[in-house]
């Protein structure tokens, strides 16, 4: 990643031309990245929407189908672009995304050097915003390179503020980015092993100091409204069954709501974890470059 040119940074704040690439979105956990040609259109349950209806328009703009249907078109941000993408590899989600940048102590203008980009949802937040597809060409430099055996190029040599790794072997790479780092610069190891972390601190501790390591786990909540019963002290989810009646009275109670009187009834908000959560395990190792003097 080059440094950022404020000639060169990027707006969402605009209209839709030609060309652009959108997110769509139906719901949550249906989105779709798709780029806007004049004459294609996308088509889903909702109904078909033409794309020519879509230019001129600001990005967040609700637009409808010929059905009546509706969807967003949104802008392609790091947090959405981690969502939608193709997966060549597996990849980083924002829970450890938003953690890495923090921890880099990462500010605009920042020189970062990337081994193991994969997909690149990384590389899109480091950036702030997926290279060609959504404008960053003029900000991310791409080069193919076996940085285990090579190293990084000697042209980066004491430039990059940060570094971050995900590679098999870290430890491999850990002597090179020594030497690209600035005075006091960081540097951040992805690892999905307890063993490839344990290695490469052993190797850290000849250049770096303030070696951390980090598990970072999401769990989280779906908020819907539940029916409650005033008089009973329970109620009736969407799915039919009742919140805070005994288990064995369940079944019945549920039946029995249509009987209830429309006073009795009151609405609350709950919350329940759900499910599915998108993301793996992984470490996170950082380490900073020890002071010559």
């Amino acid at each position: 990643m080059l440094p950022l040119d404020s000639a060169k940074k990027l707006s969402f704040n605009r209209l839709i031309s030609e060309g652009d690439l959108v997110i769509t979105y139906e719901r949550h956990d249906n989105m779709k990245a798709v780029k806007v040609s004049e004459g294609l259109v996308l088509q889903n349950r909702f109904g078909v929407f033409k794309h020519s209806d879509w230019i001129g328009k600001p990005f967040g703009t609700k637009v409808f189908s010929n059905k009546g249907g509706f969807i967003y078109l949104l802008a392609p941000t790091p947090e959405l672009w981690t969502l939608v993408l193709s997966h060549r590899t597996q990849i980083l989600y924002i829970a450890d995304i938003s953690f890495v940048i923090m921890f880099l102590e990462l500010v605009p203008g920042c020189v970062v050097l990337e081994s193991g980009t994969g997909s690149g949802s990384l590389t899109t937040s480091l950036a702030r915003e997926d290279f060609e597809k959504t404008g960053l060409n003029s900000l991310v430099t791409v080069g193919v390179r076996d940085i285990q055996g090579e190293g990084f190029p000697n042209e980066f040599s004491g430039m990059a503020d940060a570094v971050f790794l995900d590679l098999p072997q870290p430890w491999l790479a850990i002597p090179s980015v020594a030497n690209m780092l600035r005075e006091d610069g960081i540097m951040c190891s992805f690892s999905p092993c307890i063993e490839q972390v344990q290695r490469s601190c052993e190797t850290l501790r000849s250049n770096f100091t303030d070696i951390r390591t980090f598990e970072v786990l999401l769990r989280t909540y779906e908020v819907r409204e539940v029916k409650m019963d005033s008089y009973r002290g329970e109620g009736v989810g969407d799915d039919g069954v009742s919140v805070g009646a005994p288990p064995c009275k369940r079944r019945q109670r549920s039946s029995d709501a249509g009987n209830v009187p429309e006073s009795q009834w009151f609405s609350v908000p709950m919350a329940k974890p759900c499910m599915e959560a998108k993301g793996h395990t992984g470490y996170l190792t950082f380490a900073r470059l020890k002071c010559l003097s």
